[in-house]
């Protein structure tokens, strides 16, 4: 009875452990290291060009690490003076899953802000999904390694349910001043 006993206690030590080790080194967490470097490439200044709504954008856009750089923040701005719209995205990793939130606000207003957005990378990909009250948006941000450049492509669905294009950019890094 005394070896069942011992082997039990031996068998809780382990189980015990493993669910200490689990609270203080999360689930993916080699995962989520891939998944922040990617979010580092957004740091920088960039140019934004392309489309909302099949009219011509161009913006610029600022990505930098702040809150104790657990985030991502992005700042965008229209480039006329002054600016038709201006945004700020903070995108994260949560560290207790394996998926990433994204906080959009923007000169539309507060009640815009509300849902935040969640999402996933695969590879060189961030897919964001915000499930707005007047219809989901997806947002799809792919980084080309080669041409150290993104490509932004923000969808809306429809009332059926059918995705469309809303807005797409070609975003560049920012020619240095000097």
């Amino acid at each position: 009875m005394i070896r069942g006993a011992t082997k039990l206690a031996g068998l809780a030590g382990v189980v015990i452990t493993s669910a200490l080790v689990g609270m203080f080194v999360p689930a993916g967490a080699f995962a989520q290291a891939s998944w922040e470097s990617l979010l580092d490439r957004l740091v920088g200044r960039w140019t934004m060009t392309g489309t909302v709504r099949g009219e011509p954008a161009s913006y610029t856009l600022t990505g930098a690490r702040t809150l104790e750089g657990r985030f991502v923040e992005l700042h965008m701005k229209d480039v006329h003076v002054p600016p038709a719209y201006e945004a700020r995205v903070l995108i994260g990793c949560d560290s207790t899953g394996h998926r990433v939130l994204a906080h959009w606000m923007d000169s539309f207003g507060a009640a815009y802000s509300v849902p935040h957005g969640t999402g996933v990378i695969h590879g060189d990909t961030l897919e964001l999904l915000f499930p707005y009250a007047d219809g989901p948006f997806r947002d799809r941000f792919t980084y080309d390694r080669r041409r150290d450049a993104w490509r932004f492509l923000l969808e809306s669905a429809d009332s059926s349910g059918a995705w469309g294009e809303f807005a797409s950019y070609d975003v560049r890094r920012a020619k240095s001043r000097r």
